[in-house]
């Protein structure tokens, strides 16, 4: 393209609009605002990094839970003092976690009966986040 004064080089991709413009179209018409080559640097590889971690979070949340529960059983078949703050802090903890399996076990024996209500609950977490944390792997 030519300058109307004259033969004026195109520094850019877009000719020349008018006497004042030297190549320069800021808001060129019909090109997209972006292109795929700008977008291929902003997208994530797919690694299966994301997978992974998910998997850990929830591998690692089951084991949590379920180590809170058999933390609760050894301090309670141990004698723990249930007036300290931490072993309140346990037995909180883990009854929230096993709400749902409260006297299942109704043992005369007291221990054995926090063993199994505490225990079951404890293989349930574990087994079931590490199947879960297993299948996201899989994806």
């Amino acid at each position: 393209m030519t300058h109307p004064h004259g033969s004026v080089p195109t520094p850019g991709p877009h000719p020349p609009q008018g006497p004042y413009d030297a190549g320069y179209a800021p808001y060129a018409q019909g090109r997209p605002a972006y292109d795929d080559r700008s977008r291929e640097r902003y997208r994530r590889p797919r690694d299966g990094a994301g997978t992974a971690r998910t998997a850990l979070i929830v591998h690692t949340i089951a084991d949590i839970a379920a180590g809170f529960l058999v933390l609760w059983i050894l301090l309670y078949l141990l004698g723990a003092n249930q007036a300290n703050v931490f072993v309140d802090f346990v037995e909180s903890v883990a009854n929230g976690l096993a709400w749902w399996s409260q006297d299942i076990f109704t043992m005369d024996t007291e221990g054995l009966r926090v063993f199994l209500n505490f225990g079951l609950p404890a293989i349930i977490y574990a087994f079931v986040g590490h199947g879960i944390s297993a299948r996201i792997r899989r994806l």
